[in-house]
């Protein structure tokens, strides 16, 4: 049959194709004796629901033939029968304001199996279910020789043995095969079903591009630019000056229309230099008495220039205690606040500083973000405890004094970002402090990266700063690429990991 194919193309099904429609349907279904639709019920199919009757024609004749029609799941159990999805084969549960394509029938003429036209017809109704945003495919799977072993095994155990392959089932094999997943066993699915003995599988493939409907005036974006400032590290007047600065980089970054501006760790820290007579607990404290009016001002500046404002780190006194924290500061005015969980030996040796206790993800208008600080992401379980809560983005702000220690970050994030399928955008700061104590030199080379599979690089850069060099970095990262990612990578990361041998979660 391959020699003599001159064309394969999928159509509407037209009320003309009718007769010829009827007798591919009774050479498909030989074992069910008059199992054929009717003019009427193709007729009414048409009328309902056009864009979901299709047929595959191979040289111009029709192979094989799916119907569908869109109904709402609430309004029907998991557990039902063919007879009362259908309507009683009137169709009358077809609903354009449903969430679920539900496939009333597919089959492929015997003379033209083999060519994998069901695979065609598949890949249609996901991109009608993608292209309608509807939250699933569904229907009741038959399993025609389930007769054969009907006596020494149940339903259930039939499917979990063709899972298995020590059962070949070429109808539910198919569908495993086209990422449809078993939900139940439907009893009395179908009359007349002799050979699966009434029964069917209901399966389902998740449409996971599905966005429910909001009511809401704004939206999350999908295609977000991430805006980063490498820092240079240079004396200024008073915390005003060193802001203005900041505010410098904030409108060039605002100006590419970046939704987001990240800080480096510890970015404020030229200001320890009017300090610097005293012994580096007491300077950095003192420094710490900036922390509120800087964030007052990165507030401001969030809504002035319409982006959000990752605030790298700055030391902070709670209680007489001192922590290194940031804020983000959101371009709606909301300011949430997140803290290094892990100081480095000299933060603690040094500056007697303690780490913080606090670890979430922020839901941000480009979806959710994680942040943690510098020496933080090198403790994986941290990462992969917000990309459990749905992170999509982490934001480093980093501060390192050698290429040692640049490399410890740099690596440690790459490698967060392949294991938890996400994007991972690092900050740092560049040049020298001779006159603050503790802060002599800094390096730095600010990058994105991204996990490592066929729709990202294949390097996982996705952008980078020249080394030490005062400078913004700007990239794009597309956020349906990652749940492309989850559902169809070459591997997944996150769904292979084998919870039954070991468990990770927050105290």
């Amino acid at each position: 049959m391959s020699d003599t194919i001159q064309n394969i193309e999928i159509e509407f099904l037209t009320a003309d194709d009718y007769e010829e429609l009827k007798q591919a349907m009774i050479s498909a279904y030989q074992s069910m004796p008059n199992a054929y639709w009717k003019r009427s019920h193709i007729e009414a199919l048409l009328r309902k629901f056009p864009e979901g009757q299709i047929v595959i024609k191979v040289n111009g004749k029709i192979a094989g033939c799916a119907l569908s029609i869109i109904v709402d799941s609430k309004k029907f159990e998991e557990l039902h029968s063919y007879k009362e999805i259908t309507g009683n084969y009137t169709f009358d549960t077809h609903t354009p304001k449903g969430d679920v394509l539900y496939g009333i029938d597919v089959f492929v003429n015997p003379e033209f199996r083999g060519l994998r036209l069901g695979r065609r017809m598949y890949d249609y109704r996901k991109e009608l279910c993608e292209k309608l945003n509807l939250r699933s495919i569904v229907f009741g799977g038959r399993i025609p020789n389930y007769h054969k072993y009907s006596d020494q095994i149940t339903p259930k155990e039939y499917i979990e043995q063709v899972k298995s392959k020590k059962i070949h089932d070429p109808v539910l094999n198919f569908q495993l095969s086209n990422d449809f997943h078993p939900v139940r066993v439907l009893k009395g699915y179908l009359e007349g079903d002799d050979a699966s003995e009434d029964y069917a599988v209901l399966l389902r493939w998740d449409n996971i591009y599905f966005e429910k409907p909001n009511k809401s005036v704004s939206a999350i974006k999908k295609v977000v630019r991430l805006g980063i400032v490498q820092w240079q590290m240079r004396p200024y007047k008073d915390w005003k000056d060193l802001m203005q600065q900041a505010e410098y980089f904030i409108d060039a970054l605002s100006g590419y229309k970046s939704d987001f501006a990240l800080f480096p760790e510890f970015f404020n820290a030229p200001l320890m230099a009017e300090f610097n007579h005293l012994h580096e607990p007491e300077a950095i404290r003192k420094l710490a008495e900036y922390t509120p009016p800087i964030l007052k001002e990165f507030a401001h500046l969030a809504i002035s220039y319409n982006i959000n404002i990752i605030t790298g780190s700055m030391p902070e006194l709670v209680n007489g205690q001192l922590y290194n924290v940031g804020y983000l500061c959101k371009r709606n005015g909301k300011v949430e606040r997140y803290e290094k969980l892990h100081v480095t030996p000299d933060e603690e040796r040094v500056w007697a500083m303690k780490g913080g206790s606090g670890l979430q993800t922020f839901d941000t208008d480009c979806g959710k973000i994680g942040i943690l600080i510098c020496y933080d992401v090198e403790f994986p379980e941290l990462s992969r405890l917000l990309a459990d809560e749905g992170m999509e983005i982490l934001f480093v702000p980093f501060l390192t004094d050698t290429q040692n220690g640049f490399s410890r970050v740099r690596h440690c994030a790459q490698a967060r970002a392949i294991e938890n399928e996400c994007y991972v955008a690092i900050a740092g700061s560049v040049g020298n402090l001779p006159n603050v104590h503790n802060m002599d030199i800094q390096y730095a080379q600010s990058m994105v990266f991204t996990p490592c599979d066929f729709p990202f690089p294949t390097n996982g850069l996705k952008a980078e700063a020249t080394p030490n060099t005062e400078m913004i970095l700007i990239a794009d990262v597309d956020i349906d690429l990652l749940t492309e990612l989850h559902n169809f990578g070459s591997v997944k990361n996150l769904k292979d990991r084998r919870k039954d041998l070991f468990v990770l979660k927050k105290r």
